[in-house]
Protein backbone atom coordinates (compact mmCIF):
# COMPACT_ATOMS: atom_id res chain seq x y z
CA UNK A 1 0.00 0.00 0.00
CA UNK A 2 1.37 3.43 -0.92
CA UNK A 3 2.25 5.81 1.92
CA UNK A 4 -0.48 8.24 0.87
CA UNK A 5 -3.06 5.52 1.36
CA UNK A 6 -1.50 3.98 4.46
CA UNK A 7 -0.86 7.19 6.42
CA UNK A 8 -4.50 8.10 7.17
CA UNK A 9 -5.22 4.52 8.21
CA UNK A 10 -2.37 4.63 10.73
CA UNK A 11 -3.62 7.93 12.15
CA UNK A 12 -7.12 6.42 12.25
CA UNK A 13 -5.91 3.77 14.74
CA UNK A 14 -5.48 6.55 17.30
CA UNK A 15 -8.96 7.89 16.61
CA UNK A 16 -10.31 4.34 16.75
CA UNK A 17 -9.02 3.47 20.22
CA UNK A 18 -9.98 6.89 21.60
CA UNK A 19 -13.53 6.73 20.21
CA UNK A 20 -13.97 3.06 21.12
CA UNK A 21 -12.99 3.75 24.71
CA UNK A 22 -15.16 6.87 25.11
CA UNK A 23 -18.33 5.38 23.65
CA UNK A 24 -17.95 2.04 25.43
CA UNK A 25 -17.61 3.68 28.84
CA UNK A 26 -20.66 5.87 28.20
CA UNK A 27 -22.81 2.78 27.66
CA UNK A 28 -21.60 1.24 30.91
CA UNK A 29 -21.97 4.25 33.23
CA UNK A 30 -24.79 2.82 35.42
CA UNK A 31 -22.93 -0.44 36.05
CA UNK A 32 -19.62 1.32 36.74
CA UNK A 33 -21.39 3.65 39.18
CA UNK A 34 -23.01 0.73 41.01
CA UNK A 35 -19.72 -1.14 41.28
CA UNK A 36 -17.84 1.92 42.58
CA UNK A 37 -20.65 2.93 44.93
CA UNK A 38 -21.45 6.35 43.43
CA UNK A 39 -24.42 7.89 41.63
CA UNK A 40 -24.36 7.64 37.80
CA UNK A 41 -24.46 11.43 37.43
CA UNK A 42 -21.25 11.64 39.51
CA UNK A 43 -19.43 9.73 36.79
CA UNK A 44 -19.52 12.84 34.62
CA UNK A 45 -16.22 13.53 36.42
CA UNK A 46 -14.67 10.50 34.69
CA UNK A 47 -15.77 11.86 31.32
CA UNK A 48 -14.96 15.53 31.85
CA UNK A 49 -11.57 14.74 33.44
CA UNK A 50 -10.48 13.05 30.22
CA UNK A 51 -11.62 16.04 28.18
CA UNK A 52 -9.96 18.37 30.68
CA UNK A 53 -6.62 16.62 30.22
CA UNK A 54 -7.03 16.96 26.47
CA UNK A 55 -7.75 20.67 26.74
CA UNK A 56 -4.77 21.24 29.06
CA UNK A 57 -2.14 19.39 27.01
CA UNK A 58 -3.35 19.85 23.43
CA UNK A 59 -1.91 23.41 23.24
CA UNK A 60 1.65 22.07 23.48
CA UNK A 61 1.06 19.21 21.00
CA UNK A 62 2.00 21.27 17.95
CA UNK A 63 5.21 22.59 19.53
CA UNK A 64 6.22 19.13 20.81
CA UNK A 65 5.62 17.57 17.37
CA UNK A 66 7.66 20.27 15.64
CA UNK A 67 10.46 20.00 18.21
CA UNK A 68 10.80 16.23 18.60
CA UNK A 69 9.24 14.87 15.41
CA UNK A 70 5.74 13.70 14.61
CA UNK A 71 6.50 9.98 14.54
CA UNK A 72 8.24 9.88 17.93
CA UNK A 73 5.54 11.94 19.63
CA UNK A 74 2.71 9.95 18.04
CA UNK A 75 4.13 6.62 19.26
CA UNK A 76 4.81 7.94 22.77
CA UNK A 77 1.28 9.37 22.97
CA UNK A 78 -0.32 6.01 22.15
CA UNK A 79 1.85 4.38 24.83
CA UNK A 80 0.68 6.89 27.47
CA UNK A 81 -2.94 6.37 26.43
CA UNK A 82 -2.60 2.60 26.83
CA UNK A 83 -0.96 3.08 30.25
CA UNK A 84 -3.97 5.13 31.34
CA UNK A 85 -6.27 2.39 30.04
CA UNK A 86 -4.55 -0.14 32.28
CA UNK A 87 -4.97 2.23 35.23
CA UNK A 88 -8.70 2.58 34.55
CA UNK A 89 -9.12 -1.18 34.34
CA UNK A 90 -7.46 -1.62 37.74
CA UNK A 91 -9.35 1.20 39.53
CA UNK A 92 -11.34 0.41 42.69
CA UNK A 93 -12.89 3.82 43.31
CA UNK A 94 -14.02 6.99 41.58
CA UNK A 95 -10.76 8.77 42.39
CA UNK A 96 -8.63 6.06 40.80
CA UNK A 97 -10.86 5.94 37.72
CA UNK A 98 -10.62 9.72 37.34
CA UNK A 99 -6.82 9.55 37.66
CA UNK A 100 -6.63 6.85 34.99
CA UNK A 101 -8.83 8.89 32.67
CA UNK A 102 -6.56 11.89 33.18
CA UNK A 103 -3.53 9.84 32.08
CA UNK A 104 -5.50 8.67 29.04
CA UNK A 105 -6.26 12.30 28.26
CA UNK A 106 -2.56 13.21 28.42
CA UNK A 107 -1.89 10.62 25.74
CA UNK A 108 -4.91 11.56 23.67
CA UNK A 109 -3.87 15.23 23.76
CA UNK A 110 -0.79 14.37 21.71
CA UNK A 111 -2.06 11.31 19.87
CA UNK A 112 -4.94 12.66 17.78
CA UNK A 113 -3.82 16.28 17.15
CA UNK A 114 -0.33 15.20 16.07
CA UNK A 115 -1.79 12.59 13.74
CA UNK A 116 -4.14 15.18 12.26
CA UNK A 117 -1.25 17.61 11.87
CA UNK A 118 0.66 15.05 9.79
CA UNK A 119 -2.24 14.96 7.34
CA UNK A 120 -2.72 18.73 7.30
CA UNK A 121 0.89 19.11 6.20
CA UNK A 122 0.65 16.35 3.63
CA UNK A 123 -2.61 17.23 1.83
CA UNK A 124 -3.46 20.14 -0.44
CA UNK A 125 -6.25 22.41 0.81
CA UNK A 126 -8.37 21.58 -2.22
CA UNK A 127 -8.31 17.93 -1.11
CA UNK A 128 -8.73 18.51 2.62
CA UNK A 129 -12.46 17.76 2.87
CA UNK A 130 -11.95 14.44 1.11
CA UNK A 131 -8.90 13.69 3.25
CA UNK A 132 -10.68 14.35 6.53
CA UNK A 133 -13.64 12.26 5.40
CA UNK A 134 -11.48 9.29 4.48
CA UNK A 135 -9.48 9.61 7.68
CA UNK A 136 -12.53 9.45 9.90
CA UNK A 137 -14.35 6.60 8.15
CA UNK A 138 -12.15 3.87 9.73
CA UNK A 139 -12.01 5.87 12.96
CA UNK A 140 -15.82 5.93 13.10
CA UNK A 141 -15.76 2.17 13.60
CA UNK A 142 -14.73 2.92 17.18
CA UNK A 143 -17.90 4.79 18.20
CA UNK A 144 -19.96 2.44 16.04
CA UNK A 145 -18.69 -0.71 17.75
CA UNK A 146 -18.10 0.92 21.16
CA UNK A 147 -21.71 1.04 22.44
CA UNK A 148 -22.48 -2.51 21.32
CA UNK A 149 -19.20 -3.98 22.50
CA UNK A 150 -19.29 -2.04 25.76
CA UNK A 151 -22.86 -3.13 26.37
CA UNK A 152 -22.07 -6.77 25.64
CA UNK A 153 -19.00 -6.75 27.91
CA UNK A 154 -20.91 -5.10 30.75
CA UNK A 155 -23.88 -7.45 30.38
CA UNK A 156 -22.02 -10.74 30.04
CA UNK A 157 -18.56 -10.06 31.56
CA UNK A 158 -17.17 -7.07 33.52
CA UNK A 159 -16.86 -3.40 32.66
CA UNK A 160 -13.11 -3.41 33.40
CA UNK A 161 -12.50 -5.28 30.16
CA UNK A 162 -13.70 -2.19 28.25
CA UNK A 163 -10.38 -0.51 28.98
CA UNK A 164 -8.39 -3.49 27.75
CA UNK A 165 -9.97 -4.06 24.33
CA UNK A 166 -8.03 -1.19 22.75
CA UNK A 167 -4.61 -2.51 23.80
CA UNK A 168 -4.04 -4.69 20.68
CA UNK A 169 -5.10 -1.93 18.28
CA UNK A 170 -2.91 0.59 20.08
CA UNK A 171 0.13 -1.68 19.86
CA UNK A 172 -0.53 -2.22 16.15
CA UNK A 173 -0.75 1.53 15.63
CA UNK A 174 2.59 2.06 17.40
CA UNK A 175 4.30 -0.52 15.19
CA UNK A 176 2.85 0.87 11.96
CA UNK A 177 3.68 4.44 12.97
CA UNK A 178 7.31 3.48 13.64
CA UNK A 179 7.57 2.01 10.17
CA UNK A 180 5.62 4.46 8.04
CA UNK A 181 4.97 7.89 9.61
CA UNK A 182 7.61 10.43 8.52
CA UNK A 183 9.59 12.34 11.15
CA UNK A 184 8.08 15.71 10.23
CA UNK A 185 9.67 18.65 12.01
CA UNK A 186 9.77 22.42 11.77
CA UNK A 187 12.10 24.93 13.35
CA UNK A 188 10.47 26.30 16.48
CA UNK A 189 11.46 28.79 19.13
CA UNK A 190 11.58 28.06 22.85
CA UNK A 191 8.45 26.77 24.53
CA UNK A 192 6.25 29.47 26.00
CA UNK A 193 6.51 28.02 29.52
CA UNK A 194 4.71 30.89 31.21
CA UNK A 195 1.90 30.71 28.68
CA UNK A 196 1.59 26.95 29.18
CA UNK A 197 1.44 27.26 32.97
CA UNK A 198 -1.16 30.04 32.80
CA UNK A 199 -3.39 28.30 30.25
CA UNK A 200 -3.03 24.81 31.74
CA UNK A 201 -3.71 25.83 35.34
CA UNK A 202 -6.51 28.21 34.32
CA UNK A 203 -8.29 25.60 32.23
CA UNK A 204 -7.77 22.89 34.86
CA UNK A 205 -9.24 24.95 37.70
CA UNK A 206 -12.13 26.41 35.70
CA UNK A 207 -13.16 23.11 34.10
CA UNK A 208 -12.84 21.18 37.36
CA UNK A 209 -15.05 23.69 39.11
CA UNK A 210 -17.69 23.49 36.40
CA UNK A 211 -17.63 19.69 36.12
CA UNK A 212 -18.01 19.15 39.88
CA UNK A 213 -21.10 21.37 40.24
CA UNK A 214 -24.05 19.53 41.77
CA UNK A 215 -24.59 16.57 44.10
CA UNK A 216 -22.25 17.97 46.77
CA UNK A 217 -19.20 16.24 45.30
CA UNK A 218 -17.04 19.22 46.30
CA UNK A 219 -17.87 22.02 48.79
CA UNK A 220 -19.41 25.05 47.12
CA UNK A 221 -16.76 27.43 48.42
CA UNK A 222 -14.03 25.28 46.86
CA UNK A 223 -15.85 25.21 43.51
CA UNK A 224 -16.28 29.00 43.52
CA UNK A 225 -12.61 29.49 44.37
CA UNK A 226 -11.53 27.13 41.58
CA UNK A 227 -13.65 28.85 38.95
CA UNK A 228 -12.61 32.37 40.01
CA UNK A 229 -8.94 31.42 40.11
CA UNK A 230 -9.23 29.68 36.74
CA UNK A 231 -10.89 32.70 35.16
CA UNK A 232 -8.18 34.97 36.56
CA UNK A 233 -5.38 32.78 35.20
CA UNK A 234 -6.99 32.60 31.76
CA UNK A 235 -7.36 36.38 31.72
CA UNK A 236 -3.67 36.64 32.62
CA UNK A 237 -2.86 34.36 29.67
CA UNK A 238 -4.79 36.61 27.29
CA UNK A 239 -2.70 39.58 28.44
CA UNK A 240 0.46 37.50 28.13
CA UNK A 241 -0.38 36.35 24.59
CA UNK A 242 -0.79 39.94 23.39
CA UNK A 243 2.79 40.86 24.25
CA UNK A 244 4.78 37.63 23.99
CA UNK A 245 6.38 37.23 20.52
CA UNK A 246 5.66 33.49 20.18
CA UNK A 247 2.74 32.62 22.48
CA UNK A 248 1.70 29.03 23.00
CA UNK A 249 -1.82 29.74 21.74
CA UNK A 250 -2.04 32.27 18.91
CA UNK A 251 -5.26 34.05 19.83
CA UNK A 252 -4.79 36.40 16.87
CA UNK A 253 -5.83 33.45 14.68
CA UNK A 254 -9.38 34.23 15.80
CA UNK A 255 -9.21 37.32 13.59
CA UNK A 256 -9.46 35.00 10.57
CA UNK A 257 -13.25 34.91 9.86
CA UNK A 258 -13.46 31.25 8.84
CA UNK A 259 -11.32 30.08 11.76
CA UNK A 260 -13.30 32.24 14.20
CA UNK A 261 -16.60 30.81 12.99
CA UNK A 262 -15.29 27.24 13.28
CA UNK A 263 -14.03 27.83 16.83
CA UNK A 264 -16.85 29.92 18.35
CA UNK A 265 -19.78 28.52 16.38
CA UNK A 266 -18.35 25.02 16.40
CA UNK A 267 -17.91 25.14 20.18
CA UNK A 268 -21.55 26.04 20.74
CA UNK A 269 -22.64 23.19 18.48
CA UNK A 270 -20.33 20.72 20.22
CA UNK A 271 -21.68 21.63 23.65
CA UNK A 272 -24.99 20.06 22.68
CA UNK A 273 -23.46 17.09 20.93
CA UNK A 274 -20.99 16.51 23.78
CA UNK A 275 -23.84 15.90 26.22
CA UNK A 276 -25.41 13.14 24.10
CA UNK A 277 -23.04 10.22 24.90
CA UNK A 278 -23.60 11.00 28.59
CA UNK A 279 -27.37 11.62 28.65
CA UNK A 280 -28.62 9.10 26.09
CA UNK A 281 -27.30 5.85 27.68
CA UNK A 282 -28.49 7.04 31.10
CA UNK A 283 -31.98 7.68 29.74
CA UNK A 284 -32.18 4.36 27.93
CA UNK A 285 -30.99 2.34 30.92
CA UNK A 286 -32.16 4.21 34.03
CA UNK A 287 -35.40 5.62 32.65
CA UNK A 288 -36.43 3.04 30.04
CA UNK A 289 -35.03 -0.06 31.75
CA UNK A 290 -32.85 -1.34 28.90
CA UNK A 291 -29.77 -3.39 29.71
CA UNK A 292 -26.35 -2.14 28.50
CA UNK A 293 -26.36 -4.30 25.37
CA UNK A 294 -29.85 -3.18 24.34
CA UNK A 295 -28.84 0.42 24.99
CA UNK A 296 -25.71 0.01 22.88
CA UNK A 297 -27.66 -1.52 20.00
CA UNK A 298 -29.90 1.57 19.98
CA UNK A 299 -27.22 4.25 20.29
CA UNK A 300 -24.77 2.82 17.77
CA UNK A 301 -27.18 3.65 14.95
CA UNK A 302 -26.26 7.32 15.32
CA UNK A 303 -22.69 6.48 14.36
CA UNK A 304 -23.89 4.38 11.43
CA UNK A 305 -25.59 7.49 10.05
CA UNK A 306 -22.39 9.46 10.61
CA UNK A 307 -20.36 6.94 8.58
CA UNK A 308 -22.73 7.26 5.62
CA UNK A 309 -22.40 11.05 5.71
CA UNK A 310 -18.60 10.93 5.67
CA UNK A 311 -18.80 9.49 2.15
CA UNK A 312 -21.22 12.05 0.70
CA UNK A 313 -20.22 15.19 2.66
CA UNK A 314 -17.79 16.47 -0.01
CA UNK A 315 -20.49 16.32 -2.68
CA UNK A 316 -22.98 18.16 -0.48
CA UNK A 317 -20.45 20.91 0.23
CA UNK A 318 -19.61 21.11 -3.46
CA UNK A 319 -23.29 21.54 -4.31
CA UNK A 320 -24.32 24.06 -1.64
CA UNK A 321 -21.14 25.56 -0.15
CA UNK A 322 -20.08 25.88 3.47
CA UNK A 323 -22.26 28.74 4.68
CA UNK A 324 -25.72 27.28 3.80
CA UNK A 325 -24.71 23.84 5.05
CA UNK A 326 -23.38 25.13 8.37
CA UNK A 327 -26.47 27.28 8.97
CA UNK A 328 -29.35 25.02 7.92
CA UNK A 329 -27.78 21.66 8.72
CA UNK A 330 -26.68 23.00 12.12
CA UNK A 331 -30.22 24.15 12.85
CA UNK A 332 -31.73 20.80 11.84
CA UNK A 333 -29.16 18.79 13.85
CA UNK A 334 -29.73 20.94 16.95
CA UNK A 335 -33.52 20.68 16.80
CA UNK A 336 -33.25 16.92 16.36
CA UNK A 337 -31.11 16.83 19.49
CA UNK A 338 -33.90 18.58 21.39
CA UNK A 339 -36.22 15.86 20.08
CA UNK A 340 -34.25 13.14 21.90
CA UNK A 341 -35.95 14.35 25.08
CA UNK A 342 -39.34 13.34 23.65
CA UNK A 343 -38.38 9.65 23.64
CA UNK A 344 -40.29 7.53 26.14
CA UNK A 345 -40.14 3.89 27.18
CA UNK A 346 -43.05 3.07 24.85
CA UNK A 347 -41.57 4.89 21.82
CA UNK A 348 -41.36 2.35 18.96
CA UNK A 349 -37.78 1.23 18.49
CA UNK A 350 -37.87 1.71 14.68
CA UNK A 351 -38.83 5.36 15.22
CA UNK A 352 -36.12 5.86 17.85
CA UNK A 353 -33.50 4.22 15.67
CA UNK A 354 -34.58 6.25 12.64
CA UNK A 355 -34.26 9.54 14.53
CA UNK A 356 -30.82 8.59 15.85
CA UNK A 357 -29.72 7.52 12.36
CA UNK A 358 -30.81 10.82 10.84
CA UNK A 359 -29.25 12.75 13.72
CA UNK A 360 -25.90 11.04 13.18
CA UNK A 361 -26.13 11.86 9.48
CA UNK A 362 -26.66 15.58 10.15
CA UNK A 363 -24.14 15.77 13.00
CA UNK A 364 -21.41 14.20 10.88
CA UNK A 365 -21.99 16.67 8.05
CA UNK A 366 -21.68 19.55 10.52
CA UNK A 367 -18.46 18.20 12.03
CA UNK A 368 -16.88 17.58 8.62
CA UNK A 369 -17.77 21.11 7.52
CA UNK A 370 -16.47 22.70 10.74
CA UNK A 371 -13.22 20.73 10.72
CA UNK A 372 -12.51 21.76 7.12
CA UNK A 373 -13.59 25.43 7.15
CA UNK A 374 -11.33 26.05 10.17
CA UNK A 375 -8.24 25.74 7.94
CA UNK A 376 -9.59 27.37 4.78
CA UNK A 377 -7.54 30.57 5.26
CA UNK A 378 -4.68 29.30 7.45
CA UNK A 379 -1.22 29.10 5.87
CA UNK A 380 1.20 26.24 6.51
CA UNK A 381 3.38 28.29 8.86
CA UNK A 382 0.48 28.68 11.32
CA UNK A 383 -1.12 25.28 10.75
CA UNK A 384 0.22 23.56 13.88
CA UNK A 385 -0.90 26.39 16.18
CA UNK A 386 -4.28 26.60 14.49
CA UNK A 387 -4.71 22.84 14.87
CA UNK A 388 -3.82 23.02 18.58
CA UNK A 389 -6.14 25.95 19.30
CA UNK A 390 -9.05 24.38 17.39
CA UNK A 391 -8.58 20.99 19.06
CA UNK A 392 -8.41 22.59 22.51
CA UNK A 393 -11.63 24.52 21.86
CA UNK A 394 -13.34 21.31 20.72
CA UNK A 395 -12.47 19.45 23.91
CA UNK A 396 -13.51 22.32 26.16
CA UNK A 397 -16.86 22.45 24.35
CA UNK A 398 -17.41 18.69 24.65
CA UNK A 399 -16.54 18.80 28.36
CA UNK A 400 -18.92 21.71 28.85
CA UNK A 401 -21.60 19.66 27.10
CA UNK A 402 -21.30 16.86 29.65
CA UNK A 403 -21.18 19.39 32.49
CA UNK A 404 -24.22 21.34 31.29
CA UNK A 405 -26.14 18.16 30.49
CA UNK A 406 -25.48 16.70 33.94
CA UNK A 407 -26.31 19.95 35.69
CA UNK A 408 -29.53 20.36 33.68
CA UNK A 409 -30.55 16.82 34.60
CA UNK A 410 -29.92 17.44 38.31
CA UNK A 411 -31.65 20.83 38.20
CA UNK A 412 -34.69 19.32 36.51
CA UNK A 413 -34.90 16.71 39.26
CA UNK A 414 -34.85 19.45 41.87
CA UNK A 415 -37.51 21.51 40.08
CA UNK A 416 -39.86 18.59 39.39
CA UNK A 417 -39.26 16.81 42.69
CA UNK A 418 -38.70 13.54 40.84
CA UNK A 419 -35.67 11.22 40.71
CA UNK A 420 -33.00 12.00 38.10
CA UNK A 421 -34.09 9.04 35.99
CA UNK A 422 -37.62 10.44 35.47
CA UNK A 423 -38.27 10.93 31.71
CA UNK A 424 -39.37 14.56 32.16
CA UNK A 425 -35.92 15.42 33.54
CA UNK A 426 -34.22 14.09 30.42
CA UNK A 427 -36.64 16.13 28.32
CA UNK A 428 -35.45 19.27 30.10
CA UNK A 429 -31.78 18.29 29.80
CA UNK A 430 -31.92 17.55 26.06
CA UNK A 431 -33.89 20.73 25.42
CA UNK A 432 -31.23 22.74 27.26
CA UNK A 433 -28.23 21.42 25.38
CA UNK A 434 -30.11 21.44 22.07
CA UNK A 435 -30.94 25.13 22.38
CA UNK A 436 -27.28 25.90 23.12
CA UNK A 437 -26.41 24.21 19.83
CA UNK A 438 -29.06 26.21 18.00
CA UNK A 439 -27.25 29.42 18.96
CA UNK A 440 -24.25 28.26 16.88
CA UNK A 441 -26.11 29.06 13.66
CA UNK A 442 -25.92 32.78 14.48
CA UNK A 443 -22.13 32.63 14.14
CA UNK A 444 -22.36 30.63 10.90
CA UNK A 445 -24.64 33.23 9.31
CA UNK A 446 -21.82 35.77 9.62
CA UNK A 447 -19.62 33.81 7.20
CA UNK A 448 -19.09 35.25 3.73
CA UNK A 449 -21.23 33.54 1.05
CA UNK A 450 -18.07 32.23 -0.68
CA UNK A 451 -16.28 31.13 2.50
CA UNK A 452 -14.14 28.04 1.87
CA UNK A 453 -14.96 28.04 -1.85
CA UNK A 454 -11.76 26.23 -2.83
CA UNK A 455 -12.31 23.51 -0.25
CA UNK A 456 -15.95 23.09 -1.19
CA UNK A 457 -14.96 22.56 -4.82
CA UNK A 458 -16.51 25.75 -6.17
CA UNK A 459 -13.17 26.98 -7.41
CA UNK A 460 -11.72 25.18 -10.39
CA UNK A 461 -8.59 24.34 -8.39
CA UNK A 462 -10.68 22.54 -5.82
CA UNK A 463 -13.05 20.68 -8.10
CA UNK A 464 -11.41 17.35 -7.29
CA UNK A 465 -12.81 17.59 -3.76
CA UNK A 466 -16.20 16.57 -5.01
CA UNK A 467 -15.16 14.71 -8.14
CA UNK A 468 -11.74 13.25 -7.40
CA UNK A 469 -9.65 11.25 -9.79
CA UNK A 470 -8.58 7.94 -8.35
CA UNK A 471 -4.88 8.75 -8.47
CA UNK A 472 -5.35 12.14 -6.77
CA UNK A 473 -6.85 10.87 -3.53
CA UNK A 474 -4.12 10.69 -0.89
CA UNK A 475 -6.25 8.58 1.40
CA UNK A 476 -7.63 6.13 -1.15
Amino acid sequence: MSPKRLLPLIVATALFIENMDSTAISTSLPQIAADLGVEPVALKLAITTYMLALAVFIPVSGWVADRFGARRVFIAAIAVFLLGSLGCAASDGLGQLVAGRFVQGMGGAMMVPVGRLVLLRSVEKSELVRALSWLTIPAMLGPMLGPVLGGAITTYAHWRLIFLINIPMGLLGMWLAWRHIPELRQAVGPLDVRGFLLSASGLALAMFGLSAIGRGLVPGAVLAACMLAGAGLLAAYVRHARTYPQPLLRLDLLRVPTFRAAVWGGSLFRIGIGATPFLLPLMLQLSFGLDPLESGLVTFTSTAGAMVMKVVAPRILHRFGFRPVLVWNGLAASLMLCGFGLFRADTPYPLMVGVLLASGFLRSLQFTSLNAIAYADIDQARMSQASSLAAMAQQIALALGVTIGGFALSLAGTLTGRPDEAPINFTFAFLTVGLVSVVSTWQMRRLAPDAGAEMAGHAQAGREVAEPKVESRPQG
